[in-house]
């Protein structure tokens, strides 16, 4: 099986919705609505970015806000039939690439039964430093909070307080 080509990577805009809406709908048991999607887009401090296939169809999304010193990635997401090609790895890249700072410090929450994409962003540099208790309202999940900042880096949670390695895998 020959994988796709790379995606293109390009800045989410108001017409990019009905396409980023269906996805949404197929790739998760809650999806976001349109106007929290909006409310994302508005924001003038945020870096919200669409993945496009060879045709210009879009093929994942991520959204990621700021909230004062730290960067909050509040969804990334990738249509069910084009998982596991880079999709969500190009859109991570990319991101990361963007924020134009010396130190950013990201933060997300992730299923604790998400392996895949917990390994996505742990190859990124982020590690896990709590757990939200039934954060997920479809079925109560818990989510891990993984961060990403200069500790994590080097390996280490310092300089995230209140830290506890949820997961228990070596930092």
């Amino acid at each position: 099986m020959t994988l796709p080509a790379p995606p293109t990577i390009r800045r989410l805009t108001y017409a990019d919705l009905p396409q980023v809406i269906a996805i949404e709908r197929r790739a998760f048991p809650t999806p976001w609505s349109l106007a929290m999607f909006v409310l994302e887009l508005s924001k003038p401090a945020g870096v919200c970015l669409a993945a496009l296939d060879a045709e210009g169809a879009i093929v994942g999304y991520c959204i990621c806000s700021r909230y004062d010193t730290v960067w909050h990635i509040m969804n990334v997401s990738v249509s069910p039939e084009r998982r596991r090609t880079g999709i969500a790895t190009a859109l991570l890249s990319t991101l990361l690439e963007r924020v134009d700072e010396a130190e950013p410090r990201f933060t997300l929450e992730v299923r604790t039964s998400n392996d895949a994409a917990i390994a996505l962003y742990e190859r990124h540099g982020f590690r896990g430093a709590g757990l939200r208790r039934r954060y997920y309202q479809d079925n109560g999940e818990d989510a891990v909070i993984m961060w990403r900042t200069p500790a994590t880096l080097r390996g280490t949670l310092d300089d995230i307080p209140n830290a506890v390695d949820p997961l228990r895998r070596a930092v």
